[in-house]
């Protein structure tokens, strides 16, 4: 059996910028509120942390910036995942020395490896560092699945330690291939429970970053038992999950973030501001939920 890295709700942080670069005091200040709300990780430069837009010296800087702010409190997981192995391994071994307690490698994208390849890929980089590794499976956006065959392939190498799963209908088959050999957690905000339900042990939430309490509320209520409430809170999110994905990610969420208060700043080219219509989403939202 594996150690999970983290049990309960992981938020895949956003990067605040500003026009010449990255806002660390508000990222300090989005960790703080993170971690007196309940999240259980903080998951630095993954895709709602627009890691894609940022060349590798601000990469690292955030990944650090956010090692040395929460100071062992909960751990920091660091994106550092690429369409290039020997670029996935070089960002995987600088963010390692850093001190982060893990990595989320996204499967390469664009070039549409083939099973083998995206074995060798991820088992190059768990060679290449000694930390733990979460392995992201997001064919909506990478244009590939890491079959369940080929997850249970990696889940015998020791630090494949997790699998952050978009692509829900094929957990059964690694819950079964793979068993207590890796740590599912679920890459959806909307199916947190039946990845649960299959073992899992959270998930790794874009909602996270404006109901931080909640979602670890909702985790921690199916894992001590109760799942009934877990149920509840799962369904009273439904209506928020729906207005942060009212546009493509992290859009919604760092606009909400921006009518909270949070000087949280626009997101990069090619992203851009919600439509009217969807910022009439988003802030409806948030006024229902008692946010704004």
């Amino acid at each position: 059996m594996k150690k999970p890295l983290f049990q309960g709700s992981g938020v895949a942080i956003v990067t605040p910028f500003t026009e010449s670069g990255v806002h660390f005091d508000v990222l300090s200040e989005l960790c703080e509120f993170q971690i007196q709300h309940g999240t259980d990780a903080i998951i630095v430069a993954g895709t709602t942390g627009e890691a894609s837009t940022m060349p590798d010296e601000e990469h690292l800087a955030i990944i650090a910036h956010v090692v040395q702010t929460v100071r062992g409190r909960v751990p920091v997981i660091a994106g550092t995942g690429s369409n290039d192995t020997h670029h996935a391994v070089e960002l995987s071994r600088k963010a390692a020395a850093l001190g982060v307690d893990g990595l989320l490698c996204v499967s390469p994208y664009y070039n549409k490896a083939s099973q083998e390849g995206l074995y060798r890929h991820f088992k190059a980089v768990a060679e290449a560092v000694d930390c733990p590794i979460i392995l992201y499976n997001v064919p909506s956006r990478t244009g590939m699945n890491i079959n369940p065959e080929t997850v249970a392939r990696l889940a015998e190498l020791p630090n494949i330690n997790g699998l952050k799963e978009c692509k829900l209908e094929q957990v059964p088959d690694i819950a079964s291939l793979c068993g207590d050999k890796i740590n599912l957690y679920s890459g959806e905000d909307g199916f947190v429970l039946p990845m649960l339900s299959y073992g899992g042990k959270g998930v790794i939430s874009v909602i996270a970053n404006i109901v931080p309490q909640l979602c670890h509320d909702m985790v921690a209520a199916y894992l001590s038992g109760d799942a009934p409430e877990a149920t509840r809170i799962q369904t009273h999110l439904v209506p928020l999950i729906k207005a942060m994905f009212s546009d493509v990610n992290p859009i919604p969420v760092k606009h909400a973030l921006s009518l909270m208060g949070y000087a949280v700043g626009e997101c990069r080219m090619p992203l851009c501001e919600p439509s009217p219509a969807a910022s009439a989403i988003i802030r409806q939202a948030l006024s229902d939920y008692q946010l704004i």
